[in-house]
């Protein structure tokens, strides 16, 4: 009161005589009165001093009609005003967040805390403890009894055999911890560097399950906020539960945080919405564009290791911050000492032992749900597939032999450009490309679908739009080439692998893994779309059947009615079939599963990659239609293609093209 009021206790203080008279004025006043006046005075003195009006439980309505009657309020509770609660503590907690991260600067500079994280890590691990040069042992188990005779010299015989047997056994103990993690994936080898360390995977396991376990809370969490009135409806489904896209941000920001296997697997899902929906994956695809780079210094230092010189003498500039982040990797763009310029893809640090370990602990969990489903299918050998892709992915120089294998068989098609790779300055660990120029599917989405504003203006919302619709075209074109020409598909054609090049050329980047289709499959996967196409689902079970897909003694005629079931007919608009292969694929995954089919890893990227192109179409173009894209060049094939298969598939084709002919006609009459 001293401070927000001097200058009237300085008046009272230097005017005696006026306080007397106000003395005795108020010493005329009634009891009563002087109440009232002490109640006016307490309301004037709490509203200049209260910076906000206070929260009263209690109804306008019933104070309105109190005020009206000239009766006093029902007695209510009053509690302190909290609106700007959440505002300070969250202040209070970004400066405290820069303090301590100021203090964790200076304590990893003074007390060399990353030197000491890495050589406890080193511990951990028992890294100390391997031996790169370590030979295959053969595999032995636990000594049994062995008693072959009963006369003393037979026993002491025995015992001293037996002694032998423990000894070597105890002596393949000791190797085995000493035998590093094998550089090519191998299930047993991993298995027994792992059944070393079984620290290592109880600690990931209780991170992995404190990571969803904290994910249940905040969902759990979010609802007791929509129950109490503090959070928004649209975090909210119609049923009150928690949103699918919101959802799916929870399990994105899990998934960072548990590092680049499940980075990998979110990534994969997010290019499954007929499996996980649309929502979650629309919140799952920032893990393609969204993940936090390592430091620049780990990076620099890890060139220098690999290509055994200071990174003077190979480059000439080397971008401050990562162009791009991905979960195994971060990439900088460069020029080389000849002036070219280049991107330069660095892998992070420590990541095989990681990835590998991720992968031991799926194998694990897949095996149990095997054993508690009593499925037939070998549920574990899909984590063993998945391993061996990723820790592929981990050797950069398969990558380098796959890009120039890729550029080498896609060489005749002008429309698609694929980067040169330069074998001198890539290694196992720093992969050196050509830098391409050119704007990436989600940028060029972005501006098609935003109002026209100051921002972005209309003819350049219609430029992004024309692009964005000719990347799709080209992109469905380069997927029947790779499947019916050249057989080598890319293994991992989300758009962030994507780039539409002014010159209107396609450019695919990411070449960790491809997939090469046999021949005699080449055709039935043809007419597997063909059949699609025509809503002839008995001819695509049996194309399904050529390319190994139904396992033998399947009840054909009843995975025909599923498909028929849930597919149903196919309708014609203005003469083109009007399909969705994320559609098809979605239900066709479905009978999948359910009858145990056999899907082979072509197959599954051919009708994902369409289903991702028609994705990014149809947002730009509802009427997109992706057979319209694809028409001309099956055509074109079929017609160009001299061959039995050939001809039957054409024959299909051109009894669609008559019944579509017959029902235009029909229609014209009509008309």
């Amino acid at each position: 009161h001293r401070q927000i009021n001097p200058l009237s206790a300085s008046v009272v203080r230097s005017s005696p005589q006026l306080q007397t008279e106000k003395t005795n004025e108020a010493s005329l006043l009634s009891p009563t009165r002087r109440h009232s006046m002490a109640a006016a005075v307490s309301a004037v003195v709490a509203s200049s001093f209260s910076a906000t009006p206070t929260a009263v439980l209690g109804s306008r309505k019933q104070l309105r009609t109190a005020t009206q009657s000239g009766k006093p309020p029902r007695k209510v509770w009053a509690v302190g005003d909290f609106s700007h609660f959440g505002e300070v503590v969250s202040k209070d907690f970004e400066f405290l967040k820069k303090g301590i991260g100021k203090g964790i600067d200076w304590a990893n500079e003074v007390f060399r805390i990353p030197q000491v994280t890495r050589a406890v890590d080193d511990v951990v691990w028992m890294r100390n403890l391997e031996d790169p040069a370590a030979a295959n042992l053969e595999k032995q188990t636990w000594p049994q009894p062995y008693y072959p005779g009963l006369t003393g010299v037979d026993l002491l015989m025995a015992d001293l055999q037996a002694m032998v047997t423990y000894a070597s056994y105890f002596y393949y103990l000791s190797k085995i911890w000493s035998k590093p993690l094998p550089e090519v994936y191998d299930p047993e080898a991993v298995a027994d560097y792992f059944n070393c360390r079984p620290h290592v995977v109880a600690f990931r396991l209780l991170e992995v399950f404190s990571a969803f376990a904290s994910a249940s809370l905040r969902v759990r969490a979010s609802r007791i906020r929509k129950f109490i009135g503090s959070s928004s409806d649209s975090d909210f489904d119609m049923n009150g539960n928690t949103s699918q896209y919101n959802f799916g941000l929870l399990l994105k920001e899990s998934m960072l945080n548990l590092g680049p296997t499940f980075i990998k697997v979110g990534q994969s899902l997010s290019t499954r919405p007929d499996i996980i929906g649309t929502e979650i994956s629309k919140a799952l695809s920032g893990l393609h564009d969204q993940i936090p780079p390592f430091p620049r210094t780990m990076a620099m230092k890890i060139i220098e290791q690999e290509l055994g010189a200071p990174i003077q003498s190979s480059f000439t500039y080397l971008s401050e911050e990562p162009v791009a982040a991905a979960s195994f990797g971060q990439v900088y763009r460069g020029k080389t000492i000849d002036g070219r310029d280049v991107a330069v893809k660095v892998q992070r640090p420590n990541l095989r032992h990681v990835v590998v370990r991720d992968i031991y602990i799926l194998r694990i969990g897949l095996g149990l749900l095997q054993k508690i489903t009593n499925r037939i299918s070998h549920l574990p050998l899909y984590a063993d597939e998945f391993g061996k892709g990723l820790v592929g992915e981990l050797d950069y120089s398969i990558e380098a032999e796959n890009a120039s294998k890729y550029l080498e068989a896609h060489s005749s098609f002008t429309f698609i450009h694929i980067p040169k790779v330069y074998r001198d300055l890539s290694r196992k660990r720093v992969l050196t490309m050509e830098w391409v120029v050119g704007e990436s599917p989600t940028d060029l989405l972005s501006v098609a679908t935003s109002n026209a504003n100051h921002e972005v203006s209309e003819t350049e919302r219609i430029e992004a739009n024309r692009k964005l619709l000719d990347l799709v075209s080209k992109g469905v074109e380069a997927c029947l080439v790779q499947l019916l020409e050249t057989g080598l598909l890319h293994a991992d054609p989300h758009p962030g692998n994507l780039r539409y090049i002014s010159s209107g050329q396609i450019g695919f980047l990411d070449f960790g893994l491809i997939c090469q289709m046999e021949k005699k499959h080449q055709y039935a996967m043809l007419a597997s779309i063909v059949d699609i196409v025509n809503g002839d689902w008995g001819s695509l079970v049996r194309s399904l059947m050529d390319m190994d897909v139904v396992r033998p003694g399947t009840n054909v005629r009843r995975v025909t009615m599923e498909l028929e079931g849930a597919l149903g007919e196919v309708e014609f608009r203005d003469g083109i079939p009007d399909v969705k292969f994320s559609r098809v694929l979605g239900k066709i995954w479905s009978v999948a599963l359910k009858y145990n089919f056999r899907m082979p890893p072509y197959y599954t990227l051919v009708l994902r990659s369409l289903a991702s192109l028609e994705g990014l179409a149809l947002a730009a173009d509802p009427n997109f239609k992706t057979f319209e894209a694809a028409y001309p060049y099956v055509v074109r094939k079929l017609l160009t293609e001299n061959s039995a298969d050939a001809r039957r598939i054409l024959h299909s084709v051109t009894i669609l093209c008559y019944l579509i002919l017959v029902v235009s006609n029909h229609k014209k009459a009509e008309v």
